[in-house]
């Protein structure tokens, strides 16, 4: 039996939940995002008419103020985006059981074998109309026999429309599109691909496996066979979430960090957060990785490790952190903002294997420092008790010192 999946995007869904309280701006240029006094502005989303100026999801905010001085900006509210997202899911469960969300305002679902939806174009208009009649808001469908396919449909056209790739238009149609429209095809992996002189879906499709495989790795054989439109991977129910594969946090603090103290308080600050995060999923990770953003160029760089043994404790992160950082030698001045992940995950209480060199009653110690910690802060508040040293980013002194001065 020819599966069906149904790709469902709701348009620009920040934006449309806004304007559904604030009517008067319809039809004008809106945008959601971020605090600007907070160094968090940039545009999280923009409706259409912004678009059309040039706006883009991304920008920073005085850049799409330059390129459309119009603009309307509008804090987020994302409470309210999680409470509309779980309504249009409470809508798709209506038709099938099977829905994998992908964020708060995509989700998969497979109807395949529905006996009341054996056809998923009219599935997908009825998804479109209820959406409209039930939340106010419009929904871009797509329509295919796999994932990939469904959700190039719903990026195909938009706002409010159903789009159908099928095994007899997806050729003639899909294959003269640019690579970086293809799901997981990247600004990296697009220039990889332009340098191979792929351009096109259709040019990925036809090149040769192999020497993608030795570009990309694994991942250019799954994109080869994206291309091709073999992809069988199922749609998950909404119940049985992807196993976690790490865990991580960055931060932008109110100023620029100046010296190894200001990188210190944060990156103790996000050693917490991702020990705390890691302790309550009970994961352990033996792969740390570091990114550190340059405020001049705002790229950021990144550096990890492969840990002798895995850990979740809020200690260990920080120091290998911090050795990590160390090796970022070539950052000219100030930094923007920091990141830290945790991956290969396994179970926090699974085997150990000991060695010489690990002083084990310390760090024994620790664990039960963290444990307590976690115990204080699940009783009266992450703001209850910190390690000395985690400032608050917006506490920490206003040094003049820079890297490029170490």
């Amino acid at each position: 039996m020819e599966r069906i999946i149904l790709h469902s995007d709701i348009n620009a869904c920040y934006v449309s939940i806004e304007l559904l309280d604030r009517p008067e701006l319809r039809g004008k240029p809106v945008a959601v995002g971020g605090d600007v006094e907070a160094r968090h502005g940039i545009i999280l989303a923009k409706s259409e008419e912004a678009k059309r100026c040039g706006v883009k999801t991304g920008m920073v905010l005085w850049q799409a103020r330059q390129l459309c001085p119009e603009l309307t900006v509008l804090r987020p509210h994302y409470e309210k985006y999680e409470r509309y997202s779980r309504a249009a899911r409470a809508i798709y469960a209506d038709f099938t059981d099977r829905q994998e969300p992908f964020g708060l305002d995509e989700s998969w679902l497979d109807i395949t074998g529905c006996h009341a939806w054996k056809d998923g174009l009219l599935a997908a208009q009825e998804i479109r109309r209820r959406m409209r009649s039930e939340l106010g808001l419009t929904v871009s469908v797509g329509v295919s026999w796999n994932k990939p396919f469904a959700k190039l449909g719903s990026d195909y056209r938009k706002p409010d429309a159903v789009t159908v790739f099928d095994r007899e238009n997806f050729r003639r149609i899909v294959w003269p599109l640019p690579a970086s429209a293809l799901l997981f095809v990247g600004p990296a992996t697009t220039r990889t691909l332009d340098t191979m002189g792929i351009r096109t879906i259709g040019q990925l499709a036809r090149s040769d496996p192999e020497c993608l495989r030795l570009r990309l790795g694994k991942s250019g054989i799954t994109l080869y066979r994206y291309a091709n439109g073999w992809d069988d991977s199922p749609v998950r129910r909404f119940d049985c979430p992807p196993p976690q594969k790490s865990v991580g946090c960055s931060t932008t603090p109110p100023r620029d960090l100046l010296n190894e103290g200001d990188v210190r308080s944060v990156m103790l600050a996000l050693a917490e957060e991702v020990g705390g995060r890691l302790r309550a999923g009970r994961w352990a990770g033996s792969l740390i990785e570091v990114a550190a953003r340059d405020a001049s160029s705002l790229r950021w760089n990144g550096h990890q490790a492969v840990l002798s043994r895995p850990t979740d404790v809020t200690r260990e992160l920080f120091q290998w952190a911090m050795a990590l950082f160390d090796q970022l030698h070539d950052w000219p001045g100030a930094l923007r903002g920091l990141g830290l992940r945790v991956g290969s995950l396994s179970p926090a209480d699974g085997p150990e294997q000991t060695d010489l060199f690990t002083d084990y009653r310390r760090l024994d110690g620790q664990r039960r420092i963290d444990a307590a910690v976690d115990a204080i802060r699940e009783k009266y508040g992450r703001q209850a008790i910190r390690y000395l040293g985690a400032t608050k980013t917006e506490d920490m002194p206003r040094e003049k010192c820079s890297f490029a001065e170490r």
